[in-house]
């Protein structure tokens, strides 16, 4: 599908859920119905996968820019200007060196994530995003619910795959391989970096998220000179 369509199908989703947060949207003038699809630079070698859009996202239109979404950017941009990241446009620019998604493109009421009904509502125009419009291979999650997205839709074997390695100790350390495939049947192999989500509420690991995310980011080598896939890293 081309992005007008998985738009125009994303739309079509929203007007049959209960649990948007319209109040938020309208504080904003925002239209509910309307997507916060993906963002940064398709052809960025990372994508940030995470969970759905808060309030701050709704406000700028943009994924991953409250608060957790700060914790991404402020490590992302140490590992590339090796400095500490200086203002929010800073934190806004930096997002053109990666590509952001989520599992559900609309703010949930209450901050509550969304049942697996909705997830699997939207889980085609997603994947399409991912196979279609971003050409890296490296997806960083962030928490379980992004995590175990990747188990929509797939076989009980790839299932206990992600369920086994989300079990192991290591998970924030190791990758995974995974296949993901759009609508129109087209396959792509990802490898998935699991990280814990970087919220105040996730006491255990909430203290660590900048060091296991630094350690990702100089694991996976990035650098605003090897930062696409053209550069031959996908």
């Amino acid at each position: 599908m081309t992005r007008s369509s998985v738009r125009s199908a994303l739309r079509a989703t929203a007007e049959t859920l209960t649990t948007i947060d319209i109040a938020v949207y309208q504080r904003w003038e925002k239209d509910p119905l309307e997507p916060i699809i993906g963002g940064g630079d398709p052809n960025a070698r990372i994508c940030f996968f995470g969970r759905d859009p808060g309030k701050d996202e709704v406000r700028w239109g943009m994924p991953f820019i409250g608060a957790g979404g700060q914790k991404v950017r402020k490590g992302l941009y140490k590992v590339l200007y090796n400095e500490e990241m200086p203002d929010f446009q800073a934190s806004m620019d930096v997002g053109t060196f990666a590509f952001w998604a989520n599992t559900v493109p609309f703010k949930p009421v209450g901050n509550k994530a969304w049942s697996m009904a909705v997830q699997k509502q939207c889980h085609p125009q997603i994947s399409d995003v991912l196979v279609h419009d971003w050409f890296g291979r490296d997806i960083l999650t962030l928490g379980r619910n992004a995590f175990f997205w990747f188990g929509i839709h797939q076989s009980k074997q790839v299932r206990t795959k992600l369920k086994e390695f989300w079990s192991n100790e290591l998970r924030f350390e190791q990758f995974i391989e995974i296949s993901i495939q759009a609508q129109d049947g087209t396959t792509k192999t990802v490898r998935i970096h699991p990280l814990p989500h970087p919220s105040p509420l996730n006491a255990t690991w909430y203290s660590r998220f900048p060091s296991l995310l630094e350690g990702r980011l100089r694991t996976l080598a990035l650098t605003r000179k090897e930062w696409t896939v053209h550069n031959g890293n996908d």
